[in-house]
């Protein structure tokens, strides 16, 4: 295969060009593929036409392909002939009116996928089916150059501590925890994360999830989530894709966050997604 990899000009991202996703990946095209991920956080593959198990195949080529941490009985997806592997991330309803996805209409803040999971999956590869003549664009944060970016006192005031990641199915509503815990999937997570291939050190607080700071009061917590919040969501660091039908974008969770703009309800906005296993979060040195 003749693949080429084109850096973006954005804080991270390439383009991968040159290779049909249905067909076999021999060994040594599936390691540039895996080695460009770590270098450039997200791939872009355009022009791509998978169907549900070519996606799966080609996701686990480099992992586990991971299942939803939503449980069964709130996927959609289920009722309508999906394994749990899945999620449609769509605004479509069947004939009764019901949604057959998840994350149906309307902005999402910036999020880690999982953190709110004791072993986060590490990757999330979205293919897009069908999409909107404007909006439903996903932007992208590099979370290494956030955590480079936060000023030095504030580092050592936060190293070591760890940040409640909690979410109750919203996109734009952070979890208040004050008002209590149950039924709300939630986990402690380290601030710093180093990351388990690269070891760089990257930011792991998001808009969305991220809920408290260990160990601060929570008028001094919410203050420094804003501070760390406006960080990791500066324009400089962020890549907005544009989707175009056919592409199949790859992320890594465990240095990047992810958000939706805005798109018109009424018109269909089709794209599948999986992901690949992870483990534990590490806490940076």
């Amino acid at each position: 295969m003749s693949l080429t990899i084109t850096p973006f000009s954005a804080a991270l991202g390439a383009e991968i060009t040159g290779i049909d996703l249905r067909k076999p990946l021999d060994k040594e095209t599936a390691d540039r593929i895996y080695a460009a991920w770590l270098d450039h956080v997200v791939l872009v593959f355009r022009d791509q036409e998978l169907s549900k198990d070519e996606q799966v195949a080609f996701a686990g080529h480099f992992g586990r392909v991971g299942d939803r941490a939503t449980p069964k009985d709130k996927q959609n997806e289920v009722t309508n002939g999906y394994d749990g592997q899945i999620m449609l991330v769509t605004n479509l309803r069947d004939e009764k009116g019901n949604y057959i996805g998840s994350l149906q209409d309307g902005e999402m803040w910036f999020h880690h996928d999982q953190s709110y999971m004791p072993a986060p999956h590490k990757a999330t590869l979205l293919h897009a089916i069908e999409l909107p003549s404007v909006g439903g664009n996903t932007k992208f944060a590099n979370m290494y150059k956030a955590y480079e970016n936060v000023p030095g006192a504030l580092k050592e005031k936060l190293q070591g501590r760890k940040v409640l990641q909690a979410y109750n199915l919203s996109t734009i509503v952070r979890v208040d925890p004050d008002q209590g815990l149950d039924g709300i999937a939630h986990q402690w997570q380290p601030i710093f994360v180093k990351h388990p291939e690269t070891g760089r050190t990257s930011l792991y607080v998001s808009h969305l999830i991220s809920a408290q700071i260990e160990g601060l009061p929570r008028d001094e917590s919410d203050t420094i989530l804003d501070q760390l919040i406006a960080i990791a969501e500066d324009p400089a660091i962020v890549y907005e894709h544009h989707w175009r039908d056919g592409d199949l974008l790859m992320w890594d969770n465990r240095c990047s966050t992810h958000a939706r703009t805005d798109f018109p309800p009424e018109e269909t906005r089709l794209l599948r997604r999986c992901t690949l296993e992870g483990g534990p979060m590490i806490a940076a040195a």
